[in-house]
């Protein structure tokens, strides 16, 4: 949705939910984004600081899914670090996403002050209701990969027969690691479906009736994405791709509801 329109600009950037209406030039916008980016940065950072103390519990959290895929696989849990500095990526990368996880609250609410920044009145509050929503479903999703799917991922794969005998299994800390990492973030990232699809629809981008028309398209996409975002296996795939249509299914949900409601408000007064 394009930027509100607006009589003038307040010369106090921390009051994005003014109650006067104010033009913001587009040198203004970028003056909010600097000022939401550095203050979303500033909140991680503090949080990155704050984990760094419990990175290498984290850590093993995180490793977790492995060590009981191996254990259920029969096989002796080990891994290696083939090189020196490995184990302190790991610890550091996992700090990092602890951090995401602890500051995600206070993240999401820059972002979406930023875009209540560009909104009309009656639009602003609707932010304060997707800002804590954005962030819990975030960390819903970085803890079901954690959870649920990684656990199940790993299964398959120690489990899987190869017909090779000699084969054993001796992967390195680091690639195991970032494995988990980059899908528990993805999972993070895509559980946000139903928050874009109710804020396009209560802002007017899409209309209920095209986002249910749509849900063939859906389906295949949510595949495709799955495909793009995931490693190269079926089961990461599917384990991404349900997920995302299940959330979208829940975002018309709400929908729906907010025009059943609608419909009520009127006939009420």
């Amino acid at each position: 949705m394009p930027f509100g329109t607006r009589s003038e600009y307040s010369n106090d950037k921390t009051d994005h939910f003014s109650a006067n209406p104010s033009a913001m030039s587009f040198g203004a916008h970028l003056d909010e984004l600097r000022l939401r980016l550095g203050q979303a940065l500033g909140g991680f950072v503090v949080a990155f600081i704050a984990s760094l103390s419990v990175g290498k519990w984290f850590a093993g959290v995180i490793l977790s899914p492995y060590k009981v895929a191996m254990e259920a696989a029969g096989i002796e849990v080990r891994l290696q670090a083939v090189q020196p500095a490995e184990p302190f990526l790991v610890y550091m990368k996992a700090a990092m996403v602890l951090a995401a996880l602890i500051s995600s609250p206070w993240v999401f609410y820059q972002l979406w002050a930023f875009i209540s920044a560009g909104l009309h009145k009656h639009e602003r509050r609707y932010v304060h209701m997707v800002a804590p929503a954005s962030a819990a479903l975030f960390a819903v999703g970085v803890l079901f990969f954690l959870l649920v799917i990684a656990p199940w991922v790993f299964k398959f794969f120690m489990k899987f027969d190869l017909g090779i005998d000699y084969l054993t299994y001796q992967p390195g800390v680091g690639k195991t690691a970032d494995f988990i990492l980059v899908l528990a973030l993805v999972f993070g990232i895509a559980f946000q479906t139903p928050i874009a699809i109710v804020f396009a629809e209560r802002m007017g981008l899409v209309s209920f009736a095209a986002l249910c028309e749509a849900r063939k398209y859906v389906f295949l996409g949510t595949f495709v994405i799955g495909a793009v975002l995931t490693p190269p296996d079926v089961i990461s795939q599917v384990a991404l791709a349900v997920p995302l249509y299940i959330l979208y299914e829940g975002g018309l949900l709400v929908c729906r509801f907010w025009q059943k409601k609608r419909k009520i408000e009127p006939s009420a007064t």
